[in-house]
């Protein structure tokens, strides 16, 4: 399974932002400091407020006009990148750069409300197994 940790500025916001794009938050791992949202069955995203995160690093927690990682999920059609990305901008995120369609792969990408940034991608299946092809 992959877990990946998010530190939010308002834990309801998120939580509300992210059920706004299909998933669930499963309760047995959420109280008023985190949530676990559902996204697959093998893929959760953990929302911790600020003080939570903290406990996790010594690091300190970088603003949003920082960017350390882009989450990249695949899905299985066009319309659902578009669905994703539609709802994700319908809920109070930001649509992050233009889509990039290079035929083979359609990716279109979103920040969430705490600047959080995400791709979803469609791959041609035989592209996925084969590679790109030659251009």
């Amino acid at each position: 399974m992959v877990f990946i940790n998010l530190p939010v500025a308002d834990l309801e916001r998120s939580k509300a932002f992210y059920e706004a794009l299909g998933y669930s938050i499963n309760p047995a791992f959420s109280d008023d400091t985190a949530a676990c949202v559902v996204v697959s069955d093998t893929i959760c995203v953990m929302v911790l407020t600020h003080p939570k995160f903290a406990e996790f690093t010594t690091k300190a927690i970088a603003d949003a006009d920082t960017i350390e990682v882009i989450n990249s999920l695949s899905a299985p059609s066009k319309d659902e990148v578009h669905r994703i990305v539609d709802a994700a901008v319908g809920a109070g995120g930001t649509e992050d750069r233009p889509e990039m369609d290079l035929g083979f792969m359609y990716q279109r990408s979103f920040l969430d409300p705490d600047g959080h940034r995400w791709e979803y991608v469609w791959m041609d299946q035989q592209a996925a197994e084969d590679g790109p092809p030659a251009a």
